[in-house]
């Protein structure tokens, strides 16, 4: 059944969502960490996707013209670390201050992490309410079978 393809996009999304969740969990975690193994302080990591399948624009039309199509989806292609700048906070007394007395802090915004969360978390429901539509319909077409 061609309609079955739509497990294999929706699992996709479903594996991309959640690796995105687990690095936006990592980031709130790591938000007030001022040492690394590096040296410095955390650096926000984010999650890179794209089509699962890479087509050239003559193979998308040859696929049309056949009336064949392969099953798509997502997948996360690489974890970016974010370039953006630290955030220098006063404390004299923390002991990764600086000469001035400044402490660089992770560039993790908490709140922006949150909304982050709940935009993947919304993500991974959609891709679970695709898969179990599909999976009842799968589930019927067997029913009228009998």
């Amino acid at each position: 059944m061609a309609f079955l393809g739509s497990l294999d996009i929706s699992g996709s999304g479903l594996t991309a969502s959640r690796l995105r969740m687990d690095i936006l969990s990592q980031n709130i975690a790591n938000a007030a960490t001022t040492r690394t193994e590096d040296g410095g302080p955390y650096r926000r990591k984010m999650v890179v996707y794209e089509p699962a399948e890479q087509s050239s624009f003559k193979h998308m039309l040859q696929n049309k013209i056949n009336e064949t199509s392969t099953p798509k989806g997502v997948k996360v292609t690489k974890i970016v670390d974010d370039t953006s700048d630290f955030t220098p906070v006063y404390d004299p007394t923390h002991p990764d201050a600086n000469e001035d007395g400044y402490v660089m802090m992770p560039n993790v915004n908490p709140i922006k992490e949150t909304i982050d969360m709940m935009s993947a978390t919304r993500a991974y429901d959609a891709n679970i309410t695709v898969f179990n539509a599909v999976k009842g319909m799968a589930v019927k077409a067997l029913d009228m079978g009998r």
